[in-house]
């Protein structure tokens, strides 16, 4: 007979971010942080006013909140997923993100995908950021 170590799954919830309701904010497994979409809302569960640069660093900023509440770093991240309700919009503002992406997280960049979407679940949100992380031993 094998023995089995059963590891916990650790739900994230920070207390900067606004209280989940039928849905975490990350999921710890073992050293992979699961980092559930994040839109531009603030504290108040409300959408930031602004334009795509404004969502992205809201957005940004909260899946970046989990991810150092779970015990992580930006260069922790290996694989974004970003949905966009109008791509056109986020290229034209590529370089002003990119900025803001490494003033937030460095010049290390995961795998990472854009998606086209018709529509998020604020009808305010323009922007929705997913990732996956793994926290690596640091000495």
């Amino acid at each position: 007979m094998t023995e089995t170590t059963l590891i916990q799954n650790l739900v994230i919830n920070p207390d900067s971010l606004g209280k989940p309701s039928g849905f975490a904010h990350g999921v710890l497994a073992g050293k992979t942080v699961y980092l559930g979409g994040q839109t531009a809302l603030d504290k108040d569960m409300k959408i930031v006013p602004g334009n795509i640069v404004d969502q992205f660093k809201q957005a940004f900023s909260n899946v970046l909140a989990t991810l150092v509440e779970a015990g992580g770093h930006p260069e922790d991240l290996v694989s974004v997923t970003i949905y966009l309700t109008d791509v056109d919009d986020y290229l034209a503002n590529g370089r002003e993100i990119g900025k803001l992406w490494r003033e937030m997280a460095g010049s290390k960049y995961p795998a990472l995908a854009g998606l086209g979407v018709s529509r998020l679940w604020q009808k305010e949100a323009v922007i929705e950021i997913q990732g996956v992380a793994v926290i690596q031993d640091r000495a």
